[in-house]
């Protein structure tokens, strides 16, 4: 079994506008935009990052928004809601902020004896704020939302699986364990992880997702460094799964391999940290490019990347 690994590192999923998608994290949930720069593999298209301050590890939501991208259909095979962490008591402020922007399904629910908020993002994505009163992560507060009901950072990911036992395991190898059944609902945790270390099960009988805007792209799972990241791609690849290399995605060094549930994991670095080519109190504000598409600024910002207005 392996120890190495802390918890949630970042969220990535799809859009279908850049605009939209910012002034959702950013003015709606009260995120900051902690670096704009585009897709490695394809630099026509954003990648956005949003979280606390610095964007620490466990706080990280991001996205590829590709313009008019269809909407994905949710299904089995993909992470189906992703949850974040707010203060005790402050769900009724939540629930008058979301209808004030016109959120969309907002619904008050009880999983696990936690009370939570369910919502959709602009593309349907799946979200849910959830009550805790031991999280000791600092907000960002500078976008409007007050500290004392600021979200903290990732609570949980919940997966949606037709057969959850080989992702169980899998979970398991990885340092989590089971901490409560709930109707179709299996919750693991890492012990002594960062306060991002929740992940649900679902097993639910339904199609397989078909991923497009509004769907998880994958999620990654954090490590201190790249000595302890090579410890886990060894011992995934010795346990028969299929990992890639080590990849410089700039901010942190990241692995991927496929579950046996469908979806897509990474195990990405702590280090260096998204402070490496901006310094805190600019983070997110210029277009930051991978080296090897820099000679592309100019015809990247003229054609393809559509102003993002603050």
């Amino acid at each position: 079994m392996l120890n190495q690994i802390n918890g949630l590192h970042h969220v990535t999923s799809i859009a279908s506008g850049a605009q939209s998608n910012n002034a959702f994290f950013t003015k709606t949930l009260g995120l900051r935009r902690i670096k704009k720069t585009v897709n490695f593999d394809a630099p026509e298209v954003y990648h956005l990052y949003y979280g606390d301050e610095v964007g620490t590890p466990g706080t990280v939501m991001t996205y590829f928004p590709f313009p008019n991208a269809r909407r994905g259909n949710p299904g089995t095979g993909e992470v189906g809601i992703t949850g974040f962490a707010v203060p005790k008591g402050s769900l009724p402020y939540w629930q008058d902020r979301l209808a004030t922007f016109d959120v969309k399904h907002i619904k008050s629910e009880t999983t696990f004896g936690e009370n939570r908020l369910r919502f959709d993002g602009p593309d349907g994505d799946g979200f849910v704020l959830v009550e805790t009163d031991d999280d000791s992560r600092d907000p960002w507060t500078n976008n409007g939302v007050p500290a004392e009901v600021a979200i903290r950072g990732f609570h949980s990911a919940d997966m949606r699986l037709s057969d959850a036992g080989a992702s169980a395991e899998l979970l398991r190898f990885m340092g989590y364990e089971e901490l409560d059944c709930q109707d179709n609902i299996t919750r693991f945790h890492v012990p002594n992880g960062n306060e991002a270390n929740v992940i649900d099960i679902s097993q639910v009988n339904a199609p397989s997702a078909d991923q497009g805007a509004g769907s998880v792209h994958h999620i990654a799972f954090s490590v201190d460094n790249r000595e302890k990241q090579l410890e886990v791609r060894k011992a995934l690849m010795d346990t028969g799964y299929q990992v890639t290399p080590v990849i410089d995605r700039d901010y942190f060094y990241a692995i991927y391999f496929r579950t046996p549930g469908g979806v897509l994991f990474e195990v990405a670095t702590n280090e260096p940290g998204f402070d490496r080519d901006e310094d805190t109190a600019h983070l997110g504000e210029a277009l930051k490019l991978p080296n090897q598409h820099e000679h592309l600024r100019s015809v990247l910002e003229e054609k393809y990347l559509e102003p993002i207005v603050d």
